[in-house]
């Protein structure tokens, strides 16, 4: 790998910045470019219905600046924006944005794609970067300046054609990070002497980093820099619209906010040219978890993901941040363990704020559900199957027993070579503990109680008739309660050996009609074992658990 062929970016001469000390305390504005960069790097474009759909999904975000298009470059394009204007699928508080190169045939078609529009952002673009004006153009710094300028005048000639629609225009120096930075201010300026902006009627600066060149610190100061020198700053929005070749765009739009910008420009997961756009669903709800209202609504991200997969042919990664399959999924035991502690002691607390390990967001902010924060596999510990069976089936496994089950399901993964659903531990529960019926088994029992209020004392009589290895025969006994009872009726039926360790119970649901499930551990020969029993009465539901760890030794 030849390192040496590549030139270090350099810094950016900038005395007392200020933006590493700045916190971002509001969302900016959002322009969303999903139906124009992101289209156009898609293997097979969208169709005009396909178009339409996902404007429609972007509305319902929340979005109230949509990029639509080129519609000057493609037919398809044209007529989509056609559609918007025609069938007035535009409401009356989003902006379409519309993108056109400098040159007085494509800007023409621009303004007739947009007759009858009420309000419209028209972007114009020449590339400024040194590279480019080198080996693409072979022009000189003021020949790329006279291209944007003429630009410039023509948007202004042809908005005096269309006085119904109220125009915005926007100017992108292209590779603005690929610029000397005296020079993309230079030309920014020169555009601004034509169009004139005013605090109460303001030009959109777009300043892109259309390829990925630094880490983005450098970009902060390119940015600071920029708000620092432009003049009439009070009459410019200043835009970011990064890319993601070196895998940093959120964080160099993070940080160009903290550096005086006002608005950004990103796609829907992060689709656009090469590595990708900004991916607006990520910074916005990077927001969210601070505490900051993104002004853009991703509580039904499942949704979302499945339109935009559906319109783009693309897919969401299993670990894209907030909206893959699995970023809410923990499969260590440790991770599991602490995110079951966290649940509780986030309900118990009852704090206003979010705190449990390994989960920045509550998923059910946007949409998913918390059984599907843990599956166990090989890795996994007794917290994250005690987690599903209490979470997803309500059974409360006592904390001495969750050991014990998350072997036999660190087992069964390991015997199967994979992950095991929620259904499969449930299954492998009842198999273990509920539905072992041999060799020992409860047939019918009847009890009678004493109790001696004077001395608080309980004389249980039992009398049962049980099934040992095939054989049916009736055992009684006496004990302070049923269980104990129970337990001495089989030691005198030579049934014996075993020591009684841990009992434990509690309600399945809620209401008079509720199970109970009981937890026994009893003790033979060293070894412990756990018997679990289910029954609307809890008598039952105790013997039931007493001989289901009788047959787990067994």
């Amino acid at each position: 790998m030849s390192y040496k062929k590549y030139k270090p970016y350099g810094s950016i001469n900038i005395k007392n910045r200020n933006w590493p000390d700045k916190q971002i305390e509001k969302a900016p504005i959002w322009c969303s470019v999903d139906l124009r960069d992101g289209n156009q790097s898609l293997p097979i474009p969208m169709n005009v219905d396909e178009k339409v759909k996902l404007f429609k999904l972007l509305v319902d975000i929340g979005f109230k600046e949509i990029e639509v298009g080129f519609p000057s470059a493609s037919n398809t394009e044209y007529q989509f924006l056609r559609h918007l204007i025609d069938k007035d699928l535009i409401p009356y508080d989003v902006t379409v944005q519309v993108l056109t190169q400098s040159r007085e045939h494509l800007i023409k078609k621009t303004f007739e794609s947009l007759k009858g529009a009420k309000k419209a952002i028209v972007h114009l673009y020449n590339s400024t970067s040194i590279l480019q004006r080198r080996v693409v153009f072979n022009k000189s710094k003021q020949e790329i300046i006279d291209i944007g300028v003429t630009g410039a005048k023509l948007l202004m000639e042809y908005k005096n054609k269309y006085p119904e629609t109220d125009f915005s225009f926007e100017y992108s120096p292209e590779s603005f990070t690929g610029t000397e930075l005296e020079y993309s201010l230079e030309i920014c300026e020169a555009i601004l002497d034509v169009w004139k902006p005013t605090p109460a009627k303001k030009v959109i600066l777009n300043l892109p980093s259309t390829v990925e060149m630094a880490t983005p610190n450098i970009y902060a100061d390119q940015i600071e820099w920029f708000c620092m020198n432009i003049k009439n700053r009070e009459s410019v929005l200043i835009s970011l619209h990064t890319h993601n070749d070196r895998g940093t765009s959120t964080a160099a739009s993070e940080l160009g906010i903290l550096a005086g910008a006002d608005r950004v420009e990103g796609t829907l997961f992060g689709n656009g040219e090469r590595t990708g756009n900004l991916d607006i669903m990520a910074m916005a709800l990077n927001m969210h978890v601070q505490g900051i209202n993104p002004e853009l609504n991703f509580s039904k991200l499942y949704e979302i993901a499945a339109v935009y997969e559906d319109c783009t042919k693309m897919k969401v990664h299993e670990r894209h941040p907030y909206a893959g399959k699995l970023v809410y999924t923990a499969f260590s035991g440790s991770h599991q363990d602490a995110i079951k502690k966290g649940f509780k002691a986030n309900h118990d607390s009852n704090s206003n704020f979010w705190e449990v390990p390994y989960l920045p967001i509550d998923p059910h902010d946007v949409g998913r559900e918390y059984e599907e924060i843990i599956r166990i596999n090989s890795q996994s510990g007794k917290g994250g199957a005690a987690f599903i069976m209490e979470n997803e089936f309500g059974f409360v496994l006592p904390k001495s027993m969750q050991n014990d089950f998350g072997t036999l399901v660190k087992n069964q993964t390991d015997l199967l070579g994979t992950g095991l659903s929620s259904i499969q531990i449930y299954d492998l529960f009842k198999s273990e503990y509920l539905n072992i019926k041999s060799p020992n088994l409860l047939k019918s029992y009847t009890i009678q109680s004493v109790q001696n209020v004077e001395t608080d004392e309980n004389i249980v009589n039992i009398q049962a008739l049980i099934s040992v290895s095939g054989k049916v025969m009736n055992i009684s006994g006496v004990g302070n309660g049923p269980v104990d009872a129970f337990f001495n009726a089989l030691h005198g039926s030579n049934i014996n050996g075993y020591n009684f360790i841990s009992y434990d119970e509690h309600a399945l649901g809620s209401g008079s009609n509720s199970k109970a499930a009981t937890y026994i551990q009893i003790e033979y020969n060293g070894q412990r074992y756990f018997g679990v029993g289910v029954s609307s009465n809890i008598d039952t539901s105790s013997l039931n658990a007493l001989f289901s760890a009788i047959n787990r030794k067994s």
